[in-house]
């Protein structure tokens, strides 16, 4: 999981890294601007990052990277859909599943920065039930030849929307998060769950969860994990098959130090 912004490593120079160590996948997350006057509290505590104000668009980031490798999976990680027009962004992942011959992964989650939803023109405290929708309306677009969605945020008669996806039925939809609302999605919307803690207990109440409401298999990704600290043990046995480490924005050389050192202790 790494922030791509102008003053990192370079996409190009990403994907064939990452793929040459033997990473199975490159989780890219976005932001589309960063209000100057902000009440919501940085996800990481303290002052906000340089990075979050400065990501490369998401799926520009991630086409570079499909044209540059042959294996590695393409994933937003998050990607922020309650902010997106419905139309392109479902060709937005749909063409890059596409281009990259079926590698693309659709993490989402509803945002924690109420001031840029409410800059794109919604109420942030319906941000959840926007995205529910729009993932519903999205997996229409990419499964009907003539796909028609009427919802309270989204309405649209029969339209017609290619590229369909390589994948069948769609790109998995990984959701983020572990609130209420974020499992209630998981269990109506999502194919795989990508939460960033690292309790056991919790993922073990979530997989009780999940097989009371008739989806025991869904994969679990432990999402940002510190490969300095983070301790496997007992993951397998939750159903996590996917550890997505953080790595730190930098330069080229600094991350090719760091992917040979992750990779020296996990891959090889």
């Amino acid at each position: 999981m790494l922030f791509v912004t102008d003053e990192t490593i370079a996409p190009a120079a990403l994907g064939p890294a990452l793929e040459e160590r033997g990473f199975d996948s490159l989780f890219v997350p976005e932001h589309s601007h960063i209000p100057v006057r902000r009440e919501s509290p940085a996800p990481t505590g303290g002052d906000l990052p340089r990075h979050f104000h400065r990501t490369v668009d998401v799926f520009v980031t991630l086409a570079v990277v499909a044209a540059t490798t042959s294996r590695l999976r393409l994933a937003t990680g998050v990607a922020l859909p309650a902010e997106r027009d419905v139309f392109h962004t479902a060709k937005q992942v749909a063409s890059l599943d596409l281009v990259s011959g079926g590698r693309a992964l659709f993490g989402v989650g509803a945002g924690w920065n109420r001031e840029e939803a409410a800059d794109h023109g919604i109420d942030p405290r319906r941000r959840g039930r926007i995205l529910d929708e729009k993932l519903a309306a999205m997996v229409r677009l990419w499964t009907q030849d003539e796909a028609e969605f009427h919802g309270e945020y989204v309405d649209f008669d029969p339209a017609y929307l290619w590229p369909k996806p390589v994948q069948s039925p769609h790109p998995p939809i990984y959701v983020g998060g572990e609130s209420e609302a974020a499992l209630r999605r998981l269990r109506d919307h999502g194919d795989a769950w990508m939460p960033d803690t690292f309790d056991l207990e919790t993922y073990r109440r979530v997989r009780s969860w999940l097989g009371e409401q008739g989806r025991p298999d869904v994969p679990f990704t432990a999402f940002g994990a510190d490969p300095d600290t983070f301790d496997p043990a007992g993951f397998a046995n939750v159903g996590v098959d996917r550890v997505a480490f953080w790595v730190d924005p930098g330069g080229e050389r600094d991350v090719l130090t760091r992917l040979d050192a992750i990779a020296e202790r996990w891959i090889r």
